[in-house]
């Protein structure tokens, strides 16, 4: 299943991603100089934000999925980024090592929140940042959360672990993490039960 998700992963985004999430990405990583140079990002896929990253004194991506990891291998902006195969739940970094972390469509599939966002707020340096950006809970459309409720069973054995009733931007807030900004947009041309999203930076506190 893992192969199969990898495999379909840019093609099922495809739309979506020229509809918005291509812009939303180049607008949060756009932030990214005035954090600082040391740059994290977790559960980078496919690579879908390599395009967008300006230019870093340092820059890793981290995946634990080896099919994921091999499809990112064929991105020609590779050799920008240095490449770690880890879980988001245990990085292989010292307390400290970045000034911003990148989580874009993770933190729906991590197995723990509140452990990957432990792991986050350690290698993150004091004031250090979380840039994010999530899809999350209906909280605004009842009759939409309760079709996630339905669904997530079934969706999250098909789509790499994904959650679709996750309320992230509460998870991020007890991680011990401070809003600086903060934008909630449907995902357009992306299925109904994903479409609620969050994106913004937050701080360490």
């Amino acid at each position: 299943m893992s192969w199969l998700f990898a495999t379909a992963y840019d093609p099922f985004m495809r739309r979506t991603e020229r509809a918005c999430l291509a812009d939303w990405r180049r607008e949060l990583l756009a932030a990214l100089p005035a954090i600082g140079a040391r740059v994290l990002e977790i559960g980078a896929g496919t690579g879908a934000n390599l395009a967008f990253y300006p230019a870093l004194e340092r820059l890793v991506l981290s995946d634990a999925d080896p099919h994921m990891l091999a499809r990112l291998g064929r991105r020609p902006e590779l050799g920008r980024a240095e490449v770690v195969r880890a879980s988001a739940g245990d990085l292989p970094f010292d307390d400290g090592s970045f000034d911003a972390v990148v989580s874009t469509l993770v933190l729906c599939s991590v197995p723990d929140q509140a452990v990957t966002l432990g792991e986050i707020r350690r290698v993150l340096r004091p004031g250090g940042a979380l840039v994010f950006l999530e899809h999350v809970a209906a909280e605004d459309a009842p009759s939409r959360l309760r079709w996630q409720r339905r669904i997530e069973p079934l969706w999250s054995r098909v789509a790499g672990g994904c959650h679709l009733t996750r309320d992230t931007r509460a998870a991020i807030e007890r991680a011990g993490f401070a809003f600086e900004a903060l934008t909630k947009e449907s995902m357009r041309k992306a299925l109904p039960i994903v479409r609620p999203t969050i994106r913004g930076v937050a701080r360490k506190s």
